[in-house]
């Protein structure tokens, strides 16, 4: 027997023992993400590109879950490990057929490049529709979750690997992600972009990195020093493997030019530790190998970092000695999983503004409800970008349609173009308005259907992309949205504005001027339906703000200004439109009592945090009390998010909740990049929403505001 296949070694000494019978040319070739056969050792081709940001995406039917920052609005890190362990297990089934079938396609893989947890900085970036929001402790708890539903709890074998992208800096600009030099300081960059990464590899135990396109200080992140050597597997012993961002290598000479040929480039990346090649470049490892430049024991240790994944995967021992192989092929898009789909599109939805309580809508009080604009209709718009294909799609419309049945008359009106000023080519500008009135003056309500989709905010290079980069130029509703809502506002209807988009919009128009507002994210595939849900009150809103929404563009620092100052919930001093952390629901709760353990923390010490909430309002309803720490020294983030719990209550209902904050949770960076625990006054809010005037204005409730002390010296946290 081969030692390879010997299971009583560790899965690192079969991957040593496998990679040691393999050439230099079949080892340089192993650390492509297209990796080819080697049949004379029996290894199979493997293709490590695969993707399953909310749902397996881009191989077929699969469930197309809320995008990535809808989830995070459900704030909600027990539900979040529940779909990733619907996505794994649909991950793992896909994969089994298909290696049934001998297809080592793309996107065939185990090897999941997901979640991702870069921090979303900037409302405009086009690709923060794909993160969970701008706040490094939810980032974190949400990206530990997601991984550990992923990679599964079995004791010897990973379900599928997942992976912790973009490392790190990264959040625009698109148009420049391959030249970009993201420069930020040392306390930022601890305090802010760092910490989910780090939870993912020390608590969740990530298999995977991704380094990113940009330069960082100067490196370019899939061949940084700083980044991968003294940081990811210095500071944080990282063990799995790293990734490119795809081509992001050839990056280093084409436009950092901070190489000048491809052989020095990949040098350069192989030597840091980036161990696979999204893309083909590191063929010219031979070459580096040759000219004296990658010794082949690099090359080695990196090739025995891939294989050591493929092994936990179970890829080399027998099938029924996996577990995960027995996952059959019927879960994929199973009755199961759409009720789970849905579930999470009700808990991503936030309820923004409910005037004179106009929702939930009783259906038994209207003839005719009209359904008006670019996204009432459109699937794109469910979906956002990273996604499989759904055997059934639900849109808004139709989710409405059915909701009503045929005791209502439903009129739709596309009523714009999502971001042209006319649906048809020969038109004149605005060729649907007349169409809007026509629907509007029939209807006794009308449901505004607005925002953005994937075709306005993505990736650089996405098919499609309307703004070409896939960031946004501005955070209006684009085209003529707003045209066509203040047309709406006229009517002196009921109007409610159900928004679909990623990224955070300026509505202050609908702010002032339309009684309801309900901000639906990309829901998924199944999302009309779970709207409809929360319209008609079979479910009531519960899902929280991941990011801050602001009332204009123009009070946004600089895009290209990594620095955080004046930038989300933890820094901005501008009064938020909407705030991070806000979300109303059809039901109120109370916290009628709340405690701390401690008045004190030390190093090494915690203090639970215990809430007793009530609901006080007539339906059933869930809520999450959210804790936020404040430290009272200059320069300090106004407040951070620091430990939250969802609760489900029924009328009535009162449940308490403990909830533990860390000495880590009230240190804070200085500008050197030390962790400290300050000696002064920490003020510890608990509540529903963040402590800040707008919250408390919105909500009608202010957190109870609790006072700890660490009373002796200043001192470093250890890491």
């Amino acid at each position: 027997m081969k030692k390879y296949l010997d299971e009583s070694l560790s899965f690192e000494e079969r991957a040593e023992a496998l990679v040691s019978e393999m050439t230099l040319e079949e080892k340089v070739y192993q650390t492509l993400h297209g990796a080819p056969s080697i049949d004379r050792l029996d290894v199979k081709a493997y293709n490590y590109w695969n993707e399953a940001l909310h749902g397996v995406a881009r191989a077929g039917t699969a469930t197309v879950f809320p995008q990535a920052i809808g989830l995070a609005a459900t704030f909600d890190e027990d539900f979040l490990e529940e779909v990733a362990v619907a996505v794994s297990d649909e991950g793992r089934a896909k994969f089994n057929a298909q290696q049934k079938y001998g297809d080592y396609d793309i996107y065939k893989g185990l090897t999941f490049w997901s979640p991702n947890v870069n921090i979303f900085r900037d409302p405009r970036w086009g690709r923060g529709h794909e993160t969970f929001g701008e706040d490094p402790y939810l980032t974190s708890r949400l990206g530990v979750r997601f991984i550990e539903g992923m990679q599964g709890k079995d004791e010897v074998y990973m379900k599928v690997a997942a992976c912790a992208k973009h490392f790190a800096v990264h959040s625009g600009p698109e148009d420049e992600r391959h030249s970009f030099n993201a420069v930020v300081n040392e306390q930022d960059l601890r305090e802010t972009y760092l910490p989910a990464f780090k939870a993912c590899v020390k608590e969740a135990g990530v298999e995977v990195v991704m380094g990113a396109y940009n330069r960082t200080n100067d490196e370019p992140c899939c061949g940084s020093k700083r980044l991968l050597e003294d940081i990811l597997r210095g500071e944080w012993e990282f063990e799995g493997h790293v990734t490119s961002d795809c081509w992001a290598i050839k990056d280093f000479h084409e436009f950092h030019m901070v190489t000048s040929t491809p052989v020095e480039s990949v040098a350069l990346a192989m030597n840091r530790g980036c161990d696979l090649n999204c893309g083909n470049i590191y063929g010219n490892l031979l070459k580096a190998v040759k000219d004296g430049l990658v010794k082949e024991e690099t090359i080695t240790k990196a090739v025995t970092r891939l294989f050591t994944t493929r092994m936990k995967l179970g890829l080399f021992d027998p099938q029924e000695k996996v577990p995960f192989y027995a996952i059959d092929y019927r879960v994929v898009d199973c009755e199961e999983h759409r009720q789970l789909n849905e579930k999470a599109a009700r808990k991503s939805v936030v309820l923004l503004k409910n005037e004179n309580k106009l929702l939930p809508l009783d259906a038994s009080k209207y003839k005719t409800i009209g359904v008006i604009g670019p996204n009432a209709n459109n699937r794109k718009a469910l979906v956002g970008n990273y996604e499989g294909t759904a055997s059934e799609y639900i849109t808004v419309l139709e989710g409405i349609q059915d909701a009503v049945g045929k005791e209502v008359r439903v009129l739709y009106s596309q009523g714009c173009h999502l971001c042209k000023d006319r649906m048809q080519g020969l038109a004149e500008a605005n060729d649907r308005m007349s169409e809007v009135r026509a629907v509007a003056d029939a209807s006794d309500l009308i449901v505004a259907c607005m925002g953005l989709d994937a075709s306005l905010e993505g990736e650089e290079g996405d098919e499609g992309n309307e703004f070409a980069s896939g960031d946004k130029p501005n955070l209006n509703l684009p085209g003529l949205q707003e045209e066509v809502l203040k047309e709406l506002a006229k009517t002196g209807k009921p109007v409610v504005l159900v928004l679909l988009s990623g990224s955070a919009l300026a509505v202050t128009f609908a702010e002032q001027n339309i009684p309801a507002i309900v901000q639906g994210w990309y829901p998924g595939a199944r999302g009309g339906k779970a709207i409809a849900d929360i319209l008609f009150g079979k479910a009531s809103p519960e899902g929280k703000l991941p990011v801050t929404f602001y009332r204009t563009t123009e009070e946004l620092p600089d895009f290209k200004d990594y620095s955080m100052k004046d930038r989300t919930y933890r820094y901005m001093n501008q009064e938020a439109l909407y705030p991070f952390g806000f979300g109303l629901s059809y039901t109120d709760f109370e916290i009628t009592q709340a405690g701390l353990s401690s008045e004190t923390i030390e190093a090494g010490g915690q203090i639970a945090v215990r809430a007793s909430i009530k609901n006080v309002g007539s339906c059933e309803g869930a809520e999450t009390v959210q804790v936020y720490v404040h430290a009272c020294v200059e320069g300090a983030p106004h407040y951070q998010l620091k430990a939250l719990k969802k609760v489900v209550l029924k009328p009535g209902e009162e449940r308490e909740v403990e909830l533990i904050v860390k000495d880590g949770d009230f240190g804070l960076y200085n500008k050197e990049g030390v962790k400290i625990l300050n000696a002064c006054e920490y003020e510890v809010f608990v509540g529903t929403s963040q402590p800040d005037a707008r919250s408390i204005k919105l909500t009608g409730r202010e957190p109870l505001k609790y006072v700890v002390k660490h009373s002796g010296d200043a001192i470093s946290l250890p890491e």
